[in-house]
């Protein structure tokens, strides 16, 4: 649910400019396109960039442009719903009547999220939308949260306010591209250690006495 449409990524578009590297190893010229969430017709564009996953493996893409369904509602939701028999989580929920809906319409978990900021970079931060996410599912699911989780200290802020668990990308990007797998368990162990030391600052004997207590919000 965190990206509906394609985002202005202005900085990528400008380094893409001064960017003199052979692509074609990874993917196509086409997938410039997709970026932008305009993949170019008959070049490859979406079909090519998701051959390389595997949960796409077996199907036919090649008049598949995109995966953002534009029209998005909750039919579509409850669709998911009698579908499909796995654990079914909704990721870009950042409201409280959203958060409710979802309970509403038989979800697992939700996952508070604004896809790293990078589709529409004005909205409150995931961490400021948290709380009321949080007293919408009033309990009856998990609810997880992504997007700037860079500290221990972060993940500690997260789990007062609520959160079941907490997501990483970037911190663990970094990792991988620094030092490869031994960076991304660095990334890890950092925010484990990191993680205890503020835990032990707050007088928090464990993760579940981790409570609201320990934090203050400032006014929205």
């Amino acid at each position: 649910m965190d990206l509906q449409e394609g985002s202005n990524r202005e900085t990528l578009f400008r380094a893409q400019t001064v960017d003199k590297r052979d692509c074609s190893a990874c993917h196509s010229s086409s997938y410039t396109g997709y970026a932008r969430g305009r993949p170019k017709a008959g070049s490859g564009g979406f079909a090519q960039y998701a051959e390389r996953k595997p949960m796409f493996g077996g199907l036919d893409l090649s008049k598949v442009t995109a995966t953002h369904l534009a029209n998005m509602n909750w039919e579509f939701v409850k669709r998911l719903r009698d579908t499909v028999t796995v654990k079914l989580l909704l990721k870009g929920i950042v409201t409280r009547e959203d958060a409710q809906m979802a309970v509403e319409h038989g979800v697992d978990g939700l996952i508070v999220s604004n896809h790293g900021g990078r589709a529409e970079e004005s909205l409150r931060p995931t961490i400021e939308s948290l709380p009321e996410v949080i007293e919408g599912v009033a309990g009856k699911i998990p609810v997880i949260v992504d997007g700037g989780i860079r500290r221990g200290t972060d993940i500690f802020k997260a789990l007062a306010l609520g959160a079941t668990a907490v997501g990483i990308g970037r911190p663990e990007a970094w990792g991988l591209d620094a030092f490869g797998q031994p960076g991304v368990e660095a990334v890890l162990e950092i925010l484990r250690r990191e993680l205890k030391t503020i835990m032990r600052q707050a007088g928090t004997v464990s993760v579940n006495k981790i409570t609201r207590s320990a934090v203050v919000t400032r006014p929205s």
